[in-house]
């Protein structure tokens, strides 16, 4: 179990090691309510953790790797078209479906008439 009395201090020793894992969100989830608190009403750890993020980054820009969105974007871009083909095609059978049935009542109240 954590420790849930942890001081500024070691909370910011906490973060600059889930920092450099690339584990924030898992770091975010173990704070206590009251670390929350303490965290978000510390300038002074505010000011470390912005200097520890510099420091991540210089320290690891050799190794980071900038993903690349383009394959990303162009899969979006297909499956947005696809989804537009779809929705123009079925309202184009809907529009047929509807005209044959407006012509078909036309066509009975003509003969009943």
């Amino acid at each position: 179990m954590p420790d849930t009395k942890r001081e500024i201090q070691e909370l910011l020793v906490d973060y600059a090691g889930a920092l450099r894992d690339g584990c924030v969100p898992t770091f975010l989830k173990s704070l206590e309510r009251e670390e929350a608190h303490r965290i978000a009403s510390s300038q002074q750890f505010q000011d470390a953790a912005e200097i520890t993020r510099v420091l991540n980054g210089v320290g690891f820009a050799e190794k980071a790797a900038t993903p690349n969105v383009g394959l990303f974007i162009s899969r979006v871009d297909a499956k947005i078209s696809s989804r537009l083909k779809k929705a123009r095609a079925s309202s184009r059978g809907r529009r047929r479906t509807g005209a044959r049935s407006i012509d078909q009542i036309e066509k009975r109240t003509e003969k009943s008439i």
